[in-house]
């Protein structure tokens, strides 16, 4: 597919999609978010692809946050809309996609870039990164599940701090927080995440898939995660991927899973 605003490109099994809109520092407005759904969407259902990397384009932003412009007018019930529906269609769709998805986080992540980010399934940043949720200082609150996902990450006290002061930490600072789990150059972002990509790659994509479900089961009101995770570990035994990977082990052999 085309697109105005990102570029998604598949090489090896990974697709890294660019959010690329630079002059606005890759700002998120509603087509942006509809091209990410569809990009994301398309990546999730091509069975070339095992990892997904999102990024920004530039070297000076991965999202700096929301296009305010569009939004700025709105009244109660058109803010409720808009983040309802932008939840709905990019960023829980992105933390429940069956393929594991990397933010490669290369300078300012703020607002609802920072809430991108944590969408998905674990975050890589670059040194010069800067992440924050400044959305009191325009009189709202985050609205793509900035309030949820940043407590767990970070803890109800750190996030509690980083909302209501509306400031930015950097990337040493995450990295101590476990809002990033590894940083790096801006030169060796890409290249580390493809790195890991690969590693995941070789794994099996039928339990990959499977694992996520579980371990965003824990943070699922009224879901209980231990039977979800019984269930997957079940289901697991009656996949191609499982006898592959039980066989290649007793043979001593490195497993080529077929997926499912």
């Amino acid at each position: 597919m085309s697109y105005n605003n990102i570029i998604s490109k598949e090489n090896n099994g990974i697709t890294t999609i660019t959010i690329n809109r630079p002059k606005k520092l890759n700002a998120l407005n509603r087509e942006t978010i509809q091209e990410l759904h569809e990009a994301f969407d398309e990546a999730d259902n091509d069975k070339d692809t095992k990892v997904i990397i999102i990024t920004g384009s530039g070297e000076k932003a991965f999202v700096a946050g929301a296009d305010i412009s569009e939004f700025a007018d709105f009244d109660v019930n058109e803010g409720t809309s808009l983040a309802a529906k932008g939840q709905e269609l990019l960023f829980n769709f992105v933390e429940n996609l069956s393929t594991p998805v990397i933010a490669a986080v290369n300078g300012f992540a703020l607002g609802g870039g920072l809430e991108l980010a944590m969408s998905a399934h674990f975050r890589v940043a670059s040194d010069n990164a800067k992440l924050g949720l400044p959305e009191v200082s325009l009189g709202v609150i985050p609205g793509y599940g900035g309030t949820q996902r940043l407590p767990q990450l970070v803890g109800k006290g750190r996030a509690m701090e980083m909302i209501m002061t509306a400031g930015m930490i950097d990337a040493n600072q995450a990295l101590s927080y476990g809002l990033v789990n590894h940083v790096t150059s801006l030169e060796e972002l890409l290249p580390l995440c493809e790195k890991m990509a690969t590693k995941i790659s070789r794994n099996s994509t039928v339990a990959i898939s499977a694992a996520i479900r579980a371990i965003n089961a824990n943070y699922k009101d009224g879901v209980d995660g231990y039977n979800v995770e019984v269930t997957e570990f079940g289901n697991c035994f009656g996949t191609d991927d499982f006898e592959e990977g039980t066989t290649a082990f007793l043979q001593k052999r490195k497993a080529d899973f077929p997926g499912e």
